[in-house]
């Protein structure tokens, strides 16, 4: 029996991680499919105070094809070797198995997971597409306590980029609607999952 996926998109801090986990599905964290530090092909911010740095806000940061095959992997076969990254290091640092012990839903989520919608969708293997969103401040305060909190960047960085995020979340939401995520609240978005899970339960 195949799997289907329920993607998870949304600004950074806006409550994807926390939501996939309420729903007690297996999770594949999409996030742990950037690149490393010091591949070539990196982006870099252009303008402002961070110029010179890595944008890892841009999707050129990420491996769109690796998440996808990791996706469609476990939709057919129901496992995927999958990479651990540290964010404080910029790389990754090992990999794991992802199982989906017999589920026929699991969970993608990342700051870039609509970039794999329209794909998924055109392979027949996503269930649902949500773009998490709340308001801009709330997502800027809840970012900033938990990279603080997690250390994944020095404060002054986290700042900048928390604000510049700011800025960018409502362009950040349009481009999931347009790949084709529903916006939603955390609120919503859980309402929503409980009824899709209730409905594959189904006999």
């Amino acid at each position: 029996m195949h799997a289907e996926v329920i993607v998870l998109a949304g600004p950074s801090g806006a409550g994807k991680s926390r939501l996939a986990e309420r729903m007690g599905l297996p999770v594949l964290r999409l996030d742990d499919f950037y690149k490393s530090a010091g591949d070539p092909t990196l982006p870099l911010i252009t303008t402002g105070a961070n110029a010179g740095l890595v944008d890892w806000d841009h999707p050129d940061s990420w491996h769109p094809d690796d998440a996808t095959a990791a996706v469609r992997a476990l939709c057919e076969t129901g496992q995927a070797e999958v990479p651990i990254y540290d964010i404080a290091h910029d790389g990754r640092c090992g990999w794991q198995t992802l199982h989906l012990d017999g589920h026929a839903l699991f969970v993608a989520e990342g700051i870039f997971a609509q970039e794999v919608v329209p794909r998924l969708r055109d392979e027949g293997w996503l269930a649902a597409a949500y773009c998490v969103r709340q308001h801009p401040a709330v997502t800027f305060w809840r970012r900033l306590n938990r990279d603080l909190r997690e250390h994944r960047k020095p404060p002054l960085v986290l700042v900048r980029r928390g604000l510049a995020l700011l800025r960018a979340q409502r362009r950040v939401v349009q481009r999931a609607v347009d790949l084709g995520c529903q916006p939603v609240s955390p609120h919503e978005a859980w309402e929503l999952l409980q009824r899709l899970a209730a409905e594959r339960a189904r006999p």
